[in-house]
């Protein structure tokens, strides 16, 4: 795999792991003014995910990375995202399969599977280029203090 290179994020955990892969998948925008992009088109997307944490688990991992590709790049590999519709659907721009929203996506389902992990790592972020031109990074809003 080409070496990528992405903005990191500042913390203060003990461990970082990153899960870089790709996935070829279709999707269309559903909306007026997406242009082209209202048609259906593939892309094979590079993700990288960012996951940090404080403690291992009994294996030795913060995280195993096979369970990181198995939640998203197994999910979405040579599919078409709209038909995924636990994760997208055509009536909410906020559930658009655009690059934005799959970021998003993509991270909720990592925390989702963290979140249930007896040594509670965090996904820091989700970096996923669509072309070689455009990528978007998706970053959880910190934690509001009451």
């Amino acid at each position: 795999m080409i070496q990528q290179i992405y903005p990191v994020v500042s913390h203060s955990y003990q461990y970082e792991l990153n899960k870089d892969f790709h996935f070829a998948a279709a999707h269309y925008v559903p909306h007026e003014t997406a242009g082209k992009c209202q048609q259906i088109h593939g892309h094979t997307y590079f993700a990288n995910v960012t996951i940090a944490g404080d403690d291992l688990d009994e294996s030795g991992f913060l995280v195993n990375f096979k369970d990181v590709k198995t939640l998203l790049h197994d999910r979405f590999d040579h599919t078409i995202m709209n038909d995924h519709h636990d994760v997208f659907n055509d009536k909410n721009p906020n559930d658009f399969p655009t690059t934005e929203v799959t970021a998003r996506k993509m991270y909720e389902i990592i925390q989702t599977h963290l979140d249930q992990l007896p040594n509670q790592p965090k996904c820091l972020q989700i970096f996923l280029r669509e072309t070689p031109t455009s990528y978007v990074i998706f970053r959880p809003k910190a934690a509001k203090q009451s």
